[in-house]
């Protein structure tokens, strides 16, 4: 008979009961008007664009924190800022935090130029807001009480299983995080500003419908950042991201975040990472030993993969006990996420992963000489892992 069929048997059956008592028909009714009214706004709600819903959660609230991963980096202060720039409009307070450590010399410029109020922390206790959102990453990680954390809303790029509470939007194909949320500034009606149009001796003030200089720059630069200016691992949301924002650029300060002087210990690393070079066909391998700044190991990764015929290249180092992995690859075979993973897997408290492009993992000395009764792992042993890995072969 089908369901069809059911329904329509079922509903002739029960037709002359509902003739009979109209009260009851009444009430059918109302229920029916009030079920499909729920329905069309529940189907409104979904079908508004996410930048829309974004805004619209942030404004139910007094105050939020935004907070972003350990160690952030342009894309994800970008974020933060932009975040900040709609709740503001919303009369929302925002809060930004992290908990890890600003080292680069080019993330400590784009802070220090912008002129962003960002707060440390050590515990979810230092957080002052009841609501939490977070940007360019989809769990919190690495500060005590960071796995009680419930978040309201997630915005990322990055794979994983972390969601928000009440919004989520997680985009693995984007390039940068930047390029979501300048998407909601579209979504939202909102337009650049020229830096002209500012007058630089006033208070700035964020105003709906107006992506601020300020927040514009920054995006643009963390578009920049996470696709090596638009060359690697972006799509074309990231090339109309950044064209949306071209108005509103403070081309000086971007210059000045995008070319700031370079520390003497991020030189010093990144010749030490070119004369103790191990390549073996397209790999390379290269311990560059005890860095004052750890930051300076991604620099001497991204260095050594423009050498001619590498393809693939992890560097290492170490700081107060703890070593430091970060890779690049531009080889289809190696996944630099997995590869690093595989090599840290078995060593207690060893962390690894990333995207196929670009990976990191750490782990501490101490636990690589083995816990109880395992026999531990050598520094020269982890060098030959890594390339074991590079190779698949774990």
């Amino acid at each position: 008979m089908g369901a069809v069929g059911a329904t329509r048997d079922a509903f002739e059956e029960f037709a002359p009961t509902l003739l009979e008592e109209p009260l009851l028909t009444a009430g059918v009714l109302a229920v029916l008007f009030l079920l499909l009214t729920l329905g069309g706004l529940v189907v409104r709600y979904l079908r508004r664009p996410p930048g829309k819903r974004f805004a619209g959660l942030i404004g139910k609230y007094d105050a939020v924190a935004v907070l972003m991963h350990p160690d952030p980096d342009p894309d994800a202060i970008s974020c933060a800022l932009a975040v900040k720039e709609i709740a503001t409009s919303r009369g929302t307070d925002a809060t930004l935090y992290y908990s890890g450590e600003i080292r680069h010399h080019e993330n400590r410029a784009f802070e220090t130029v912008l002129d962003i109020d960002l707060k440390k922390i050590k515990s979810k206790a230092d957080i002052n807001e009841d609501e939490i959102i977070l940007v360019d990453h989809n769990r919190p990680r690495n500060f005590q009480g960071a796995e009680a954390i419930e978040p309201l809303a997630v915005v990322d790029h990055h794979p994983g299983v972390g969601t928000g509470r009440k919004f989520t939007d997680i985009r693995t194909d984007y390039g940068a995080c930047a390029s979501i949320l300048t998407e909601y500034f579209e979504e939202l009606g909102w337009n650049p500003v020229r830096p002209a149009d500012v007058d630089e001796d006033e208070e700035p003030e964020t105003a709906e419908g107006v992506v601020s200089p300020i927040t514009a720059t920054a995006l643009v630069h963390g578009i920049q950042s996470d696709t090596k200016s638009l060359t690697k691992g972006c799509s074309v949301d990231d090339f109309n991201a950044a064209a949306f924002l071209y108005p509103g650029i403070d081309n000086s300060k971007l210059d000045r975040i995008a070319n700031p002087d370079v520390d003497p210990d991020s030189l010093d690393a990144k010749a030490r990472a070119i004369t103790e070079r191990d390549v073996r066909s397209a790999f390379a391998v290269s311990d560059v030993g005890t860095v004052s700044n750890t930051d300076s190991i991604p620099q001497c990764a991204d260095e050594l993969l423009r050498l001619e015929g590498v393809n693939a290249v992890v560097v290492l180092g170490d700081k107060e006990g703890e070593i430091r992995l970060a890779g690049r690859s531009k080889d289809d075979r190696v996944h630099m996420g997995h590869a690093i993973e595989a090599v840290v897997d078995d060593i207690p408290m060893g962390k690894g992963g990333g995207h196929p492009q670009m990976g990191g993992g750490k782990c501490s000395i101490e636990h690589m000489e083995g816990l109880g009764p395992g026999d531990g792992i050598s520094r020269d042993e982890l060098h030959e892992r890594l390339f074991a890995a590079m190779n698949g072969e774990l």
